[in-house]
């Protein structure tokens, strides 16, 4: 995922994005515990996209606020 994805996204998009990363997130924390996880490299994507999400919801918030 890349930043110029996420600019012209909604709130409410943006928020069931995060949602949904979160949820991912979750299921490859529970494969890698019962080592079941074949892509190790997915984990470190997933967080970051966690992260570009939420600086562009916090983005949109002060801009907002501005």
């Amino acid at each position: 995922m890349k930043n110029s994805e996420l600019v012209g996204k909604t709130k409410d998009e943006l928020n069931t994005k995060l949602v949904d990363l979160k949820k991912e997130q979750f299921n490859l924390r529970f494969q890698k515990a019962t080592g079941q996880l074949e892509n190790t490299a997915r984990v470190k994507q997933v967080r970051r996209d966690v992260a570009r999400v939420r600086t562009a919801l916090h983005k949109q918030a002060g801009a907002k606020k501005a």
